[in-house]
């Protein structure tokens, strides 16, 4: 029988990240924080990019467990080459997760595309690189009006960039451009990308601030939203995302695109589904466009994560759980409760 030194001196090797050390790009953001925070739990070191290193809004990473020991903050900008190729010196693995997430088109296309290439430019001059994880968007997948809505949408499908232009769907666009010109590249230079494309992302915030994606949310609940779009969107969770990152870095027949979404919901079912946990909020009821029929939203196949073992949070205790956050951080008022139930979901 093993005795307790024994198992100590064992079980750090059998984490899968031991002795390990990782890049993650843009590392105090809403996914890259959770990605993080996953990579340090599986062993690995990692050294993380973030615009300034000493700025208090990067604390929650020095917060995680094993960040003492084992989590690196570096200054680094993606239109820098030699500033990624630094971050990049003694990794085996990078993941890009840093991006803007806006409509300028400005703020928006030229670091996703060109900072994208020189991540993967930077990677592949980079000796012991052996694969790159590249966080791109559901948004480089369905924007297409010329996709049949019946069919479920798959790693195959892209966006069609006349159409991004037309609607100055920037973000789109640039994700878009962004994710081809890796794959361009990476061919080009030989290096071992995967790319994980996530729908909007919700869940528990690491970071103190709010990001694009909980906004989504947060708007429903403060009473600035008085009524909602007739619109529908998948929705997963953020944890699921992180694992993803990681099931894809650490399968080595991991290969091309992987969809990341739990399910669909018209706006009127994620109020419905919001009011129903909480309803001491001012949760609108009414849809901006009544005379319209509800819109339907597409089908997102996730089956590829699923064959590597991913089982998605539900999006009902996702959005429980992206309340319950904002509301620990201060960021949403708690309110009396209108009934004295518990509204905490339950499993299925």
């Amino acid at each position: 029988m093993p005795t307790d030194e024994t198992t100590a001196a064992a079980a750090p090797a059998e984490l899968s990240g031991h002795g390990r050390t990782v890049c993650v790009t843009g590392a105090g953001g809403f996914i890259a924080s959770w990605l993080v925070k996953r990579l340090l739990e599986k062993g690995y070191t990692v050294r993380g990019t973030v615009r300034n290193p000493m700025d208090p809004k990067n604390d929650h990473l020095r917060a995680l467990d094993g960040a003492a020991e084992r989590l690196v903050l570096l200054r680094a900008d993606l239109l820098d080459p030699d500033s990624l190729a630094a971050a990049f010196a003694g990794c085996e693995g990078v993941f890009h997760a840093a991006s803007p997430v806006t409509d300028d088109p400005e703020k928006m296309i030229e670091p996703a595309i060109r900072g994208t290439r020189y991540v993967i430019t930077a990677a592949a001059d980079t000796a012991g690189i052996r694969r790159v994880v590249f966080t791109s968007s559901i948004g480089t997948v369905y924007m297409n009006p010329y996709r049949d809505p019946n069919k479920p949408v798959d790693d195959t499908c892209w966006s069609d960039l006349d159409y991004c232009k037309r609607t100055e769907n920037w973000y789109c666009y640039a994700k878009t451009v962004a994710e081809q010109g890796a794959w361009e590249e990476a061919r080009r230079r030989g290096v071992d990308l995967v790319v994980v494309n996530p729908v909007l992302v919700l869940g528990p915030l690491l970071q103190p601030t709010v990001n694009a994606s909980t906004e989504h949310v947060l708007k429903y609940l403060t009473g600035s939203a008085k009524t909602y779009v007739n619109a529908a969107q998948a929705y997963v969770h953020v944890r699921d995302v992180a694992e993803a990152h990681l099931r894809v870095f650490e399968t080595p027949s991991a290969a091309g695109r992987y969809i990341c979404a739990e399910s669909t919901l018209h706006r009127a079912d994620l109020c419905r589904a919001l009011a129903k946990l909480f309803p001491e909020y001012p949760i609108p009821t009414a849809c901006k466009d009544a005379a319209a029929p509800p819109v339907r939203g597409y089908l997102f196949s996730n089956r590829r994560l699923r064959d590597l073992g991913i089982d998605f949070v539900p999006v009902r205790q996702c959005l429980y759980e992206t309340v319950r956050s904002l509301q620990d951080k201060g960021l949403l008022p708690v309110l009396p409760p209108a009934a004295a139930d518990d509204h905490q979901p339950t499993s299925p």
